[in-house]
């Protein structure tokens, strides 16, 4: 019972903080208005009310039943000095009947506490209109062969604080909701800021020094994040440098075995000797390329239609079809590292296929980028490890191909350093379809 009630509660209260705190301040302050306009309707205007109508029913009961005597001298002094001394305007209207009676006012204090009290002392014989006149009643009753017709004011039988009541208890209440949305916007700014920046620290864009604001707890935690993206950052620029320090110091030998095989005469193990040094300068270039994309850059807006156009121009004498729903295709991220995954993606399908076609869609949230190749195609429990760094398949996709496997981990890397997903299919041309997802 009490976790489908949880559950219930769950769904209705809002996700966010700001919402919840902005839930914890306004009820307390919202159920003790009404709370305290229950008890005051309840207890002094309804019964205030009540005792007002019951005394002008009174007074013109009193009136009715002199009219009632027949005494001219009397009626008429009497009916002038209410007019005089009660506000009341009193009039006998001959061969005149009650107007037809329209539509009850239930939802309306005043009336329904006037029929209540008109009921028992004059029966149905009576008509009264509270909207006609914005501060008049407009009270007629049978008498004889005509009506008996009375105006009075309406504040005798509806107290005035009422209104002025309503008035204080609202405008409060506005007030300090109001003052509340103020204060929980400035204490939940900070928290918002740092769950923002943490989302584009864990994709890899560089997040610049802040200022911790806010609460004390905030602020150590806003001062913490700080120390972790410091440290972070250090360890991959560590790694990144270490990386390219070793690749940089390995061409200086490499150069100089180039240099050394141009004095040997054996043009065979010439050849070969140079094939393999190729080889080892091709891993030592994938080896930079992997340790540049750890390195923290500035994000910007992005025409990725365009970006791949230009991207197609350095390859005009192969093969490579591309479909682009939208010309205007925009994502934000690192440019150089957008397009070297592309590049990535078409050098691979190129490398183990003829054809190559690329698709660009746009969804409700994400652009979809996707590579085809006719090639062999990558085995389905393989395509998880393909995408590990250092990588390298011995099925028929991997045979006779030189690099060291880091060319679909880099483009992972770089996908998901962007938000995005990345997914091996089987394409429609039974080779390796590359499926890219990234956020708008």
């Amino acid at each position: 019972m009490f976790y489908g009630l949880n559950s219930f509660f769950k769904k209705i209260l809002p996700k966010k903080l700001f919402y919840r705190s902005l839930v914890i301040v306004a009820t307390p302050i919202i159920v003790l208005q009404i709370i305290i306009t229950v008890v005051f309707f309840d207890s002094l205007w309804i019964k205030a009310n009540k005792g007002m109508t019951r005394s002008l029913v009174g007074e013109i009961r009193t009136i009715y039943d002199i009219y009632l005597k027949d005494d001219l001298e009397n009626t008429k002094m009497i009916t002038d000095l209410y007019n005089k001394n009660f506000d009341f305007v009193v009039t006998i209207i001959e061969d005149e009947l009650l107007p037809q009676i329209r539509e009850e006012r239930w939802y309306s204090p005043m009336d329904r506490g006037l029929r209540r009290e008109l009921k028992p002392a004059f029966g149905h014989n009576y008509w009264f209109d509270t909207t006609s006149y914005k501060e008049i009643v407009d009270l007629k009753i049978k008498y004889k062969n005509g009506i008996i017709q009375i105006y009075f004011p309406k504040n005798k039988i509806a107290p005035s604080s009422a209104r002025i009541f309503a008035l204080w208890i609202t405008f409060p209440a506005i007030l300090l909701i109001f003052i509340a949305i103020i204060f929980l916007k400035n204490q939940t700014r900070p928290i918002v800021n740092l769950a923002k920046l943490a989302e584009r620290f864990g994709k890899g864009e560089y997040v610049e020094e802040f200022r911790p604001s806010g609460a004390i707890e905030v602020r150590q935690a806003i001062y913490e994040f700080d120390r972790m993206k410091k440290r972070i950052s250090r360890h991959l620029n560590q790694r990144s440098e270490m990386l390219s320090g070793i690749s940089h110091d390995l061409r200086t030998p490499l150069t100089r075995l180039k240099l050394q095989l141009s004095f040997i005469k054996q043009e065979d193990l010439a050849k070969k000797m140079s094939e393999d040094i190729d080889e080892m300068e091709k891993m030592l270039n994938a080896y930079l390329e992997f340790a540049s994309t750890q390195k923290n850059v500035k994000s910007e807006v992005i025409n990725l239609s365009k970006l791949v156009k230009e991207i197609l121009l350095n390859y005009k004498d192969k093969q490579i079809v591309l479909s682009a729903a939208d010309e205007n295709l925009k994502i934000n991220g690192r440019i150089l590292g957008i397009r070297r995954c592309l590049i990535n993606l078409i050098d691979n399908a190129l490398s183990y296929g003829t054809k190559a076609e690329i698709v660009l869609r746009k969804t409700l949230s994400n652009v979809v980028i996707i590579v085809d190749d006719d090639g062999p195609g990558i085995p389905e429990k393989e395509r998880e490890n393909v995408l590990k760094p250092f990588y390298r398949i011995d099925q028929s996709r991997g045979q006779n191909k030189s690099g060291v496997g880091l060319g679909l981990s880099i483009t992972n890397d770089i996908i998901r350093s962007h938000g995005g997903n990345i997914a091996l299919e089987t394409s429609s041309k039974n080779g390796l379809r590359v499926r890219i997802s990234l956020p708008v």
